[in-house]
C-alpha cells in the first residue's frame, strides 16, 4: 500500500477580453495511470463568478496525466449575446467569433503535488500556466 497522496488540481479561468474572470465555463477532468493509458472522465464543474472551480472531483491514485477540457464557446456566445442587448445598434450579423470553441490543457503530476492551472482567456487566444 503506497503512502503517498494523489496529485491534486485546481484551476481558474480570467477573460483578458474583459479584464474580469471567466463565469459560468464547463471546465471537465480527465485522468490517466501512464502515458499510454486511456483517459478516464472524472467529472467536472463550472466556474464561479471569480472564475474559479472549487469542486473539481480528486484524482485517483496512481494518476501520471491530467487533461483539463474548458468548454469556452458557450461562455463567449453569451457573453457576445448579452454585449448585444445592452447595445443593440452595435449589432454584427455573423455568428460569435470564437477562434478556439474548447481549450484542452494536458499535463504531468506526481503523487503529493498540488497543480493550479489558470487559463488566460480571450476570443481569438490563450496562455496556460502552472501557479502556485
Amino acid at each position: 500500500m503506497s503512502t503517498e497522496t494523489a496529485a491534486s488540481v485546481s484551476t481558474h479561468i480570467l477573460d483578458t477580453s474583459a479584464g474580469r474572470p471567466a463565469e459560468g465555463v464547463a471546465v471537465r477532468l480527465l485522468a490517466r495511470p501512464g502515458r499510454d493509458a486511456d483517459w478516464r472522465a472524472l467529472g467536472g464543474s463550472t466556474t464561479d463568478a471569480d472564475g474559479r472551480c472549487k469542486d473539481l472531483p480528486a484524482l485517483p491514485e496512481g494518476t501520471t496525466h491530467v487533461r483539463l477540457d474548458f468548454a469556452v464557446e458557450a461562455y463567449f456566445e453569451k457573453k457576445q449575446a448579452e454585449a448585444q442587448q445592452d447595445a443593440p445598434a452595435n449589432r454584427d450579423s455573423g455568428a460569435a467569433e470564437v477562434f478556439f470553441p474548447e481549450v484542452a490543457i494536458t499535463f504531468a503530476v506526481v503523487p503529493g503535488e498540488h497543480y493550479h492551472v489558470p487559463l488566460l482567456l480571450n476570443p481569438f487566444g490563450y496562455s496556460v500556466y502552472r501557479g502556485s
